[in-house]
């Protein structure tokens, strides 16, 4: 195993320098042969715990490897070097409990298909209704298939479709009326 910190150090000037020199030593934190060796050591266990976790091997490389990056960034915050591989195992926890806090969240934002969503069979069907729909809307003459449209698919009162095509309300109701039932007509007829 690789040293955290040299070994060789000057003789002691004081008998309080060796002291000082390991305080200085443990502030400034492991260091990154220490903690690549650590990671290297232990990579097959870090993935093991991530393993236990999480339930695909991808993520638990990936998770392992953003624990060795985050614990490098903060490698000064280690202070005992003795404590790195406890470190790395403390974030493969945490990472793996965000990851699956992710997961759990993103199943929970999938969009749910609505209760009376139409089957792929109703929506074929609904599909040639709306087509046959068209189909009578366009053989219809042209002021019935105006009032229609603007009354039953823009919504409008009937004053405002007469305001909007310049007709009485009398002209509205008699172009509807017929033309409903020139439509009911042309979707009874077979096909």
């Amino acid at each position: 195993m690789i040293a955290p910190w040299s070994t060789a150090r000057p003789a002691p000037l004081a008998a309080g320098r060796e002291d000082a020199d390991d305080a200085m030593a443990m502030a400034a934190g492991t260091t990154v042969d220490h903690l690549t060796e650590t990671y290297r050591a232990h990579y097959r266990s870090l993935l093991g715990l991530a393993a236990l976790l999480l339930d695909d091997t991808a993520s638990c490389e990936d998770v392992v490897q953003e624990a060795f990056i985050r614990v490098h960034s903060a490698r000064k915050r280690v202070r005992d070097p003795e404590k790195t591989l406890a470190y790395l195992r403390q974030t493969v926890v945490n990472l793996s409990r965000s990851a699956l806090r992710r997961r759990i969240l993103g199943l929970k934002l999938l969009s749910k298909p609505m209760p009376d969503m139409a089957s792929a069979e109703e929506g074929a069907y609904d599909q040639l209704e709306r087509d046959q729909l068209i189909k009578a809307m366009k053989g219809l003459q042209r002021r019935q298939r105006e009032v229609l449209v603007l009354r039953y698919f823009a919504d409008m009162t009937e004053a405002q479709v007469a305001e909007t095509l310049g007709i009485s309300l009398g002209s509205v109701k008699a172009y509807g009326s017929r033309g409903i039932a020139a439509l009911r007509v042309a979707m009874e007829a077979p096909a």
